[in-house]
């Protein structure tokens, strides 16, 4: 039963509605079948494993992935090229590379890193909206194309020191090895690595030659301060560098598109409160912390798995199993939020699963955060009378990064 449901889940065809599928998940909290993974799908069961150091992010820790495509997907992939990010280990080496991390980053070393972008933010946000109205088409826009894909592309290419000219040839890498996340249970696992594996190749020879660069010549950016720090926990290898880079240009951007395009697609579902926030944009931070409990960009996390036997709602998860975690559908639990199928920034409390929690919290989510809330309040303002051209629009084939391959939309004129 489990199974024909995560199959399901993944299937194309529920990619633009597949809540009515979480929601017969969650009859279940833990739910398990005899070949796949022990599924998670209730706010509670969700938040108390995010936080148990009992549950494991580095998949060399399975004990088997049989019958389960995600997990054999992301063994491979860890098996080629670029070693694990610090997303996919443990502590004490997770602990480690993430304060590495974070340090040209955020508080406490660099508290106004992400602070003093905003001016920049908000000049790429009216830039790329100006564009919109160079092409002289306002009929119809691409709101992916057009804005929401180029604007945290832009932002991290910069934040990291990735040549402009070079973006698009990161763009294509990116779409590769996030599909990767997703496979089809069905294909043939020996044919479906190949492609991911040759952009982590890419890529990763890509990065090995702009780290050489900024070590001889560093600059402001990141990756310059990330390939030639010496802190208190000394200084990355080269191949680390490369795989944490890797993580923050495609990480960096991935979730932040599906969070302005699920954002934008749920504003024009919700007229209402689109007007309100035309009128106040202050109304975009509690907006966005409802988008991420609504619509959160990572609908789950697979590819956990347990060091110990754990006790989770009354189920006995065996050590070493697979686990996945539903985060979207924890999101929509009624045992925690009232009328959870309801768009509602109003909310008292929107303490949302859509950002993750514990120590593999979203490491960019103040970045994240400040970009929705300019892109989506800016669209609010200047443009006229917005309506969807399609709905549902066309989706993405991944199920875990979720959200429109494009957002067709027609307006009647855009504001100065």
């Amino acid at each position: 039963m489990t199974q024909a449901i995560l199959r399901q889940i993944i299937d194309y065809a529920h990619r633009a509605d597949p809540y009515p599928l979480y929601e017969e998940l969650r009859r279940t909290p833990v739910s398990h079948d005899e070949d796949g993974p022990y599924v998670v799908s209730t706010y509670y069961e969700i938040q108390n494993l995010l936080h148990d150091p009992r549950i494991s992010s580095d998949a060399r820790n399975l004990a088997s992935t049989a019958g389960d495509p995600l997990a054999q997907a992301g063994q491979e992939e860890e098996e080629t090229a670029l070693p694990p990010s610090f997303l996919r280990l443990d502590p004490p080496e997770h602990d480690r590379l993430r304060r590495m991390t974070n340090r040209p980053f955020g508080p406490p070393h660099s508290p106004r890193r992400v602070h003093d972008m905003r001016g920049e933010l908000a000049g790429i946000v009216s830039a790329l909206i100006d564009g919109i109205v160079e092409t002289g088409d306002a009929g119809r826009i691409d709101l992916v194309d057009q804005f929401s894909y180029p604007f945290p592309v832009t932002v991290i290419c910069r934040l990291l020191g990735v040549p402009k000219e070079d973006e698009p040839r990161f763009h294509v890498w990116a779409d590769t090895l996030a599909a990767s996340l997703d496979p089809d249970p069905d294909a043939d696992p020996g044919k479906r690595p190949q492609g991911s594996h040759d952009a982590r190749m890419e890529l990763g020879m890509y990065l090995a030659g702009l780290v050489e660069t900024r070590r001889k010549k560093p600059g402001d950016d990141m990756l310059s301060e990330l390939a030639t720090a010496h802190g208190p926990d000394g200084a990355m290898t080269t191949m680390e560098v490369l795989s944490t880079a890797a993580l923050l240009l495609i990480a960096g951007h991935e979730t932040t598109v599906n969070l302005i395009t699920n954002g934008m697609l749920t504003l024009l579902r919700n007229p209402e409160v689109l007007q309100r926030l035309r009128e106040d944009p202050r109304l975009a931070v509690p907006v966005v912390e409802e988008l991420l409990r609504f619509e959160p960009p990572v609908q789950l996390l697979p590819q956990r798995s347990t060091l110990a036997d754990i006790e989770i709602g009354g189920v006995i998860i065996p050590k070493g199993a697979s686990l996945w975690l539903i985060l979207a559908s924890g999101n929509r639990d009624p045992l925690r939020f009232g009328h959870p199928d309801r768009f509602d920034p109003d909310r008292e409390d929107i303490q949302h699963l859509g950002l993750g929690s514990g120590i593999h919290s979203c490491f960019g989510a103040p970045l994240a955060r400040m970009e929705a809330q300019l892109a989506l309040s800016e669209l609010a303002r200047r443009l006229e009378n917005p309506r969807l051209l399609e709905d549902p629009p066309p989706y993405r084939q991944n199920a875990v990064l979720r959200g429109p391959r494009h957002l067709p939309i027609a307006c009647d004129g855009i504001r100065p």
